[in-house]
């Protein structure tokens, strides 16, 4: 067994918890439009194709199996350093008859072993939990392909100050990660002050109502969290280019609230990326950060509104959904992404935007869902943008199958 105190954490306490089944899951990615609409997220200018080489890198007891049913005509690796955790992967794996995952018990750091590259690689929840992140970073791109995509998800700071500071809480008190220790964890929680910052997250999050779930979140041995301006720096320190939020909505000035504050024209005339750390300032309960990156050398990036975007195919990410009750005044509706946690991202649309919205089927044209309407070019375009921001749509800028 390894000596990394991470791997001998996540020996004992394999994260996340096993799940009982993945029926739903398995169900819901059956669905091509949902497949169709990730890939573009991840792979803006690319034409579609299915049969991805994807890397699971950290994961865990289900994660590699979930990507195997999502990406059926794939092939995925997982890599974990908790044989545990991996065991659970195995056993998930058989049961779902699932056969086009390969998994490997090795850290990050030594991904190169694999003598692979990847299309996709899928990081979530792990390389905050390093000795060394950038270390990790650098790995990964190493094997990442030319115009390939990263999925990262990285520990926010600010959102979890509450975590950070019931984690020095329980290294004061020598507080160890035994079940009796983590019940007695769990007992004294429920006695915290109701001001406490930990208390919104004991409420939204269900990791703390399992025992490998709660050591996890507050009794891990090496954590790192990342503001905005360090995260992006880390990136850029090794080779990585940032290209997007996996949800843009709550990191840009023009969504939400903000827009219509006395700060909207200062924030909007930042760079891009102090927006970006302006508004996790702003919001305040970030707990997590969630990104797609792609190498530094790739091919001239893909720009979504350039000049054939009347041409693409806008599809609607599987979260959106169009609400026509309880609006405000003048709207014909509202447009929300359900799996925004702010809930004041949402998007009114008048009666002539709304046509266009129900139009939008992943067969049409950005040109011929705007046909049903009567909106001038310049208002069509904007709503679009506004889609886009509001994370509602997706562009297939060729909707011709293809090989990858």
């Amino acid at each position: 067994m390894s000596d990394d105190p991470v791997a001998v954490f996540y020996q004992q306490h394999p994260y996340p918890p096993p799940p009982s089944s993945l029926d739903g899951y398995q169900a819901t990615w059956r669905d091509p439009v949902r497949r169709r609409a990730e890939f573009h997220l991840l792979f803006p200018g690319r034409a579609y194709c299915e049969d991805l080489d994807v890397l699971i890198a950290g994961c865990g007891t289900s994660q590699a199996v979930r990507h195997a049913m999502r990406w059926p005509q794939g092939r995925v690796v997982g890599i974990d350093v908790s044989a545990a955790s991996l065991q659970s992967t195995r056993e998930l794996a058989h049961r779902y008859n699932v056969g086009n995952l390969d998994i490997h018990e090795l850290p990050i750091e030594r991904v190169h072993e694999l003598e692979s590259e990847f299309d996709l690689i899928v990081s979530t929840g792990v390389l905050h939990h390093l000795a060394d992140p950038e270390t990790g970073l650098l790995a990964l791109r190493s094997v990442l392909r030319h115009n390939g995509a990263a999925h990262l998800m990285i520990y926010a700071r600010y959102g979890r100050i509450g975590v950070e500071m019931f984690q020095q809480y329980a290294r004061l008190l020598g507080i160890g990660a035994s079940r009796a220790e983590i019940i007695d964890l769990a007992n004294t929680l429920a006695a915290i002050p109701e001001d406490h910052p930990i208390v919104p997250l004991l409420r939204s999050s269900s990791d703390f109502g399992h025992p490998d779930a709660l050591a996890d979140a507050l009794l891990n041995p090496r954590e790192r969290s990342y503001p905005v301006p360090e995260l992006l720096a880390a990136l850029d320190a090794t080779g990585f280019s940032f290209r997007r939020w996996y949800r843009q909505a709550p990191y840009l000035p023009w969504c939400g609230a903000v827009a219509q504050s006395p700060h909207a024209v200062k924030l909007q005339h930042l760079s891009p990326r102090n927006q970006y750390a302006a508004m996790e300032l702003f919001r305040g309960s970030m707990v997590r950060h969630s990104l797609i990156a792609h190498r530094g050398d790739e091919d001239r990036p893909h720009e979504p509104f350039g000049s054939r975007w009347e041409q693409a195919v806008p599809i609607r990410l599987p979260e959106t959904v169009i609400i026509e009750e309880r609006l405000p005044p003048g709207a014909a509706a509202v447009l929300i992404n359900r799996s925004h946690s702010y809930r004041d991202l949402v998007l009114p649309i008048s009666n002539a935007e709304k046509r266009v919205v129900m139009a939008i089927d992943g067969r049409r044209t950005v040109a011929e869902t705007l046909a049903v309407s009567d909106l001038p070019n310049d208002r069509g375009r904007a709503l679009y943008r506004r889609m886009w921001w509001y994370d509602q749509v997706v562009f297939d800028p060729n909707p011709l199958p293809t090989d990858c």
